[in-house]
């Protein structure tokens, strides 16, 4: 038994769950502050801690009736990365980005695929679903290493476009794989072409919304109104955008990326989404705890090895990959040599395409999907700001001993 089922009352229970997790969270980056470790790896192992296989603080009926909270948090996140897709910005370097993008993404993906399959004999659902997932990037332990050595260069400036678009590119790869991977669990494979038709238009359905959402945008949030009333009025639209989606059965990723994109080419500004993020960090907070709490330890033994090869083989395709795209792309050698060291990291929006990814795949494979994908994004935010390191000083773009000697501070 939990420690707060004792609690007869079931709103007191629920309050005092939210107030526990977000002081786990909270507490807990206190130490992985100390080890330079990011937030989200002390929310994680925050979640691990008060979760049913350690502490069991809170009862799994409230764990599970907080799952809305993954879709809330999938859309500020989504919002969030259609900020970088201003066209202006996109046109100058766009070609080049775009090649090493994919490239890199992409062949990750493939090659945890292909491993899967092959070398695990694992299902092709699963397969796919984990190699998606592993295209993604995580950008903040790349950027924080930047700011925090002053590092300056080609080899940044490359490091800072392509992880905009890389979790565009691992978004796109999913939600096509995980609708190849729903009709292959459902047995649907070989039903009537209306099957396919009918979530495809209901996707671009909702694509087409978040579209009218982002424009409409340019009027519902009006410099005239009051900061308060601004901040009030996207948090609606971006709810009612998630629960339109929910309504729908469709992952709110992809709409509520197209709305912050259409947002921030109609309006030209980065306002909004500094105030969304001045409101999101406790959504967020217990977004990740939540994963943490879901953490099979057990499974932890039986998906040991192919969590390890995983790890690997990501990074492998990562680096495969950023030098494959930086060839065809006519990158200076620094980029081609050294891009994927700076791509390892790997925690938000995977770990919220792992909880999509769980409720597509059997319950038992499920819950592999998300422990290989919560564990071993703990280590890549651990080895991800030494490896983004390494990759700048062999660039030989963390300059003077001095500009290091003050980040360490």
């Amino acid at each position: 038994m939990a420690l707060l089922d004792r609690i007869e009352n079931s709103s007191a229970e629920v309050i005092l769950s939210i107030a526990l997790i977000l002081f786990a969270g909270f507490l807990m980056t206190r130490i992985t502050k100390k080890l330079h470790l990011p937030d989200v790896t002390g929310y994680i192992l925050a979640g691990g801690l008060i979760g049913p296989y350690v502490l069991n603080l809170i009862s799994t009926d409230i764990m599970e009736g907080m799952g809305f909270i993954t879709d809330i948090a999938l859309a500020y996140i989504a919002f969030g990365v259609g900020k970088y897709f201003k066209l202006e910005e996109l046109k100058k370097n766009g070609k080049r980005i775009i090649i090493i993008t994919v490239f890199e993404a992409l062949l990750a993906g493939t090659v945890v695929a292909l491993t899967m399959i092959f070398l695990f004999h694992l299902s092709v659902p699963f397969a796919i679903l984990l190699g998606a997932i592993g295209s993604a990037t995580a950008p903040a332990s790349t950027i924080m290493t930047i700011n925090q050595y002053h590092a300056r260069g080609e080899l940044v400036n490359t490091i800072l476009q392509v992880v905009a678009l890389d979790d565009a590119v691992a978004l796109i790869a999913f939600s096509v794989c995980a609708a190849i991977a729903d009709q292959l669990e459902s047995g649907a494979v070989h039903m009537r072409w209306n099957v396919f038709l009918v979530p495809l238009l209901v996707n671009l359905l909702v694509l087409f919304l978040g579209a009218v959402c982002g424009y409409l945008l340019k009027w519902i949030i009006s410099d005239s109104r009051s900061r308060d009333h601004r901040l009030i009025l996207i948090n609606a639209v971006i709810f009612a955008m998630t629960g339109v989606c929910t309504m729908l059965d469709v992952s709110p990723l992809l709409p509520c990326m197209v709305m912050g994109t259409v947002y921030v080419n109609v309006i030209e500004k980065k306002n909004l989404f500094k105030q969304v993020n001045h409101f999101s960090p406790p959504i967020m907070l217990m977004f990740f705890v939540l994963s943490g709490m879901r953490l099979n330890v057990p499974m932890l033994v039986s998906a040991g090895v192919i969590g390890v090869v995983y790890f690997g083989v990501r990074i492998l395709g990562k680096y495969a990959g950023a030098w494959m795209g930086s060839l065809i792309g006519k990158a200076s050698p620094e980029v081609r040599k050294y891009l994927g060291l700076a791509l390892v990291p790997q925690a938000g929006v995977a770990i919220g395409l792992a909880a999509l990814g769980q409720r597509i795949l059997p319950p038992q494979m499920g819950t592999m999907l998300s422990t290989i994908i919560l564990s071993s994004s703990i280590l890549y935010e651990m080895v991800g700001p030494a490896c983004a390191k390494g990759a700048l000083i062999l660039a030989h773009e963390i300059r003077t001993t001095k500009a290091a000697d003050t980040g360490r501070k």
